[in-house]
């Protein structure tokens, strides 16, 4: 008897000890997809969002940008340097004879010719219509026949909040002659305005008149 509960005992011991292993019921299995589902669907972190919100303000252009512009031009002549920039500096009441057809007159309002901070009024055709401009002297630099007008009155500034111009003239390497270069600055009051491209286009009739004339003084 002694030999059988033995034996009996031992085979109850391995029973305890083998693992059970239980299906998992459709409530479990169900959790377990939920848990992952929502792993997967997680939002980025709002970190995250603020900065492709940024990249994308970089990336995308201002309305100032889109309305801020520039345009530039080389005319070549055969006067020097010196004296197309002394015409815009010395003596641009001279420029309405060089180019009557484009400048009717120029008048000194305030200050000196040729000096930085200096008022000069324009009376001028564009576009076969008679227009003024007030422009103040914003930057001399003989050294370089250089010279930068800001439009401060008149018609342009009814299509531009800003307008400047830079007229740099440089010597012809290894040859007679010079560069006048045309740069425009400006800013649109809307989108509905055209660049001032004809303008740029006067600007190169008059530098070719002013040539023109300087020579005929030779």
């Amino acid at each position: 008897m002694a030999e059988v509960a033995t034996e009996t005992a031992m085979k109850m011991e391995e029973k305890a000890e083998t693992p059970v292993t239980v299906a998992p019921t459709k409530a479990v299995e169900a959790a377990r997809a939920e848990e992952a589902e929502t792993k997967v669907t997680v939002a980025p972190p709002k970190t995250g969002e603020a900065t492709n919100k940024l990249a994308g303000e970089e990336v995308k252009p201002t309305e100032t940008s889109s309305l801020v512009g520039k345009l530039e031009t080389d005319v070549e002549i055969k006067a020097s340097a010196e004296q197309f920039h002394h015409m815009f500096t010395g003596k641009p009441h001279h420029v309405s004879k060089a180019s009557p057809g484009n400048i009717q007159g120029c008048d000194l309002h305030e200050g000196d010719w040729g000096k930085p901070g200096s008022i000069i009024f324009w009376n001028y055709v564009h576009d076969g219509e008679a227009k003024v401009a007030k422009e103040r002297i914003e930057a001399v630099e003989p050294e370089k026949n250089l010279i930068t007008f800001r439009v401060i009155e008149g018609d342009l500034m009814k299509e531009y909040k800003s307008f400047l111009l830079t007229i740099q003239v440089t010597p012809k390497h290894g040859g007679a002659g010079s560069i006048v270069h045309w740069h425009l600055e400006y800013e649109k009051i809307s989108e509905e305005v055209a660049h001032p491209e004809t303008l740029l286009q006067f600007c190169v009739e008059v530098s070719k008149e002013i040539d023109e004339h300087l020579l005929a003084d030779e």
